[in-house]
């Protein structure tokens, strides 16, 4: 502690025993080192704000992706029911007391699409188009002449997407 009474008290000393002009060199100096060491620090603030707004983007985007995982493990439990339902409605009786009825399943038909459409699922367009074994899974491979060949022809069980995300990929007939 003594040391830098002495330090502080030499350093007055030095001070007023310098002219104006080297007392403005000293002051001018020191600015630019305490400048520098404000730079310095202003530099590492910013870098740190930019590391934690990339930081809070990255746990957004991985919340975001848990999410849509989780939601899209729940979807696939109901696309099967989904599926029967299509297949109920394909056989329907279209009058008599049986008409009724269909037309109620039709009804939470519709409610289910609407529902898995709010929630991003939306079926893909598969027929026609070209196999891609990314979102479609061939079933059987089969001559056809009226199509080219690699060319899906039938798709016997719907794919659904989420986004841009394959939730249950197509199962097609592929022509050869």
């Amino acid at each position: 502690m003594s040391e830098e009474i002495q330090n502080e008290e030499t350093s007055r000393e030095e001070i007023e025993s310098q002219s104006p002009a080297e007392e403005l060199d000293d002051l001018k100096t020191k600015l630019e080192e305490v400048q520098a060491k404000a730079d310095e620090y202003m530099d590492g603030w910013q870098r740190a704000r930019a590391e934690f707004a990339n930081y809070k983007k990255r746990v957004d985007r991985d919340q975001a992706q848990v999410y849509q995982n989780a939601a899209g493990n729940v979807i696939k439990r109901f696309l099967d029911i989904l599926d029967d339902l299509e297949r109920a409605l394909k056989n329907c009786p279209t009058s008599g007391e049986g008409a009724e009825w269909a037309a109620g399943i039709d009804l939470i038909y519709r409610k289910f699409l609407t529902a898995l459409e709010a929630e991003g699922v939306k079926p893909m367009e598969a027929e026609g188009q070209v196999f891609d074994p990314n979102i479609h899974e061939a079933i059987s491979h089969e001559d056809c002449n009226e199509v080219d060949s690699g060319q899906v022809i039938e798709v016997v069980k719907q794919g659904y997407l989420m986004g841009d995300h394959v939730l249950r990929p197509a199962w097609v007939r592929v022509a050869k």
